[in-house]
């Protein structure tokens, strides 16, 4: 009897923890930002985010003319082109929200607050192959001095920001946006996963599980509607990215 007690309490213990690891993740697109007096890409966003608990926080980063990573979704910033400025000329304007435009380092140091918060690092695609590597040997080298290389996961719709993510730092956990190569072709490059728009998936139905069985990441953008998310979780990919996360956690849990 008492094996056999033993044995229901490990089994009792056991399959919830495989359910829980199976189930789909939340990330929040440019934060949780959809909430009163918010913005996009804002330290309240990313605080938003770990507030309802979900698995990560997605923002998107460009570097200056003089090597300042930014936290902006846009290439410029009330007009004034991130790329070709120099810090100075952009350090002292205002997101959405009243907050000043926030740096890389700073909107990182805020997450390192919540280590179980994955920052879901988007470089964003520049105008020349010397501004994207700049990013990211900029990237790579504050993720290693805030000592947050297991908090955080990068994202490119550039093919060559991913390929020098994987040069320069083959342990960095690196997903492709942009949609154009087969599950096949992103494993054959070394990145980790691949990172979709929704409707992809739809024209391409096997791409979920043939990426899963190369063991790719799968991770599908922006999910906004209820029925499109039933549709991914039926397809049981890994991470959804939503601006509605707390209606993605809803259809989770039910």
């Amino acid at each position: 009897m008492k094996n056999l007690v033993k044995k229901a309490l490990f089994v009792g213990m056991f399959i919830p923890t495989v359910m829980i690891n199976a189930q789909t993740k939340v990330i929040a697109h440019r934060g949780y930002w959809d909430t009163p007096n918010n913005a996009q890409n804002s330290i309240q966003s990313l605080e938003m985010s770990n507030k309802i608990k979900v698995y990560g926080t997605e923002f998107d980063v460009s570097i200056t003319k003089d090597g300042v990573l930014v936290v902006n979704h846009d290439a410029d910033i009330q007009g004034v082109d991130i790329e070709s400025n120099t810090f100075d000329k952009i350090k002292k304007l205002k997101i959405k929200n009243g907050e000043i435009l926030p740096t890389a380092e700073h909107y990182l140091i805020a997450g390192k607050k919540h280590p179980n918060l994955k920052m879901i690092y988007e470089i964003k695609p520049h105008k020349t192959k010397e501004n994207e590597d700049r990013a990211v040997l900029a990237s790579i080298e504050l993720v290693k001095k805030l000592g947050m290389e297991n908090q955080v996961e990068y994202i490119s719709f550039s093919k060559n920001i991913c390929e020098q993510l994987k040069l320069h730092n083959p342990k960095s956990h690196v997903s492709y946006l942009k949609g154009d190569l087969t599950p096949q072709e992103v494993k054959d490059l070394n990145f980790d996963g691949i990172d979709y728009h929704f409707s992809l998936f739809e024209k391409n139905p096997t791409w979920v599980k043939d990426a899963q069985k190369l063991g790719l990441i799968v991770n599908s953008w922006t999910v906004n509607t209820k029925s499109d998310m039933q549709a991914l979780l039926d397809k049981k990919v890994d991470y959804i990215t939503t601006d509605k996360p707390e209606d993605l956690q809803k259809l989770i849990t039910k």
